[in-house]
């Protein structure tokens, strides 16, 4: 082989290296995927704080009940979702898939599955506010119904985004894996 300053092994011009320097495709798309599930965790973090926030407002009394409402009945699972995400971080430094796994079932469990609660346990309450104009639960001024839809949407996204994303990182895997079993 060539080196930097010295003579070049005899029958090459230095060239043939070029092959050795590529980085394989699903090295290169395991760490893409890590990146965006990583973003999409910091924003699920958000997402559960405000909802934390807001359950600790409402049960300790901080602000008045007219300020900020009692939480619903789906926030309080939905406060399990963290651990999921959890999961799937720790499965990072080693891809574990056993971990991104877990971690992508029990993101339906206990992410998806309270939101879905969620939604329905807020439509008749939706529906009210819409027909009639009338709300009875308000947060910072707004109506808590619109306010809990609004985080219902975005957090559906992201979890959505989550699971599709380590499906993709978990095919990335696999096919590590699999090359290197063949070698």
């Amino acid at each position: 082989m060539a080196s930097r300053g010295g003579p070049r092994a005899a029958g090459t011009d230095g060239s043939d290296y070029r092959h050795r320097e590529r980085v394989a495709s699903h090295y290169q798309m395991s760490v893409a995927l890590k990146s965006e599930i990583k973003k999409l965790t910091y924003v699920h973090v958000v997402l559960w704080l405000l909802l934390l926030a807001q359950m600790c407002v409402g049960h300790l009394k901080l602000l008045p009940h007219d300020r900020v409402a009692m939480p619903y009945q789906w926030e309080y699972p939905y406060l399990l979702s963290i651990l999921p995400s959890l999961l799937g971080l720790l499965s990072f430094p080693r891809n574990n898939i056993s971990y991104l796994v877990l971690s992508m079932i029990s993101a339906g469990l206990f992410s998806v599955a309270p939101l879905i609660y969620g939604a329905m346990e807020m439509f008749p309450m939706a529906q009210q506010l819409y027909r009639h104009g009338k709300a009875y639960r308000f947060i910072f001024g707004f109506s808590a119904v619109s306010v809990m839809y609004l985080v219902v949407v975005v957090a559906a996204q992201v979890h959505g985004w989550q699971l599709y994303y380590s499906k993709k990182l978990l095919d990335s895997w696999f096919t590590s894996t699999q090359e290197k079993k063949k070698k």
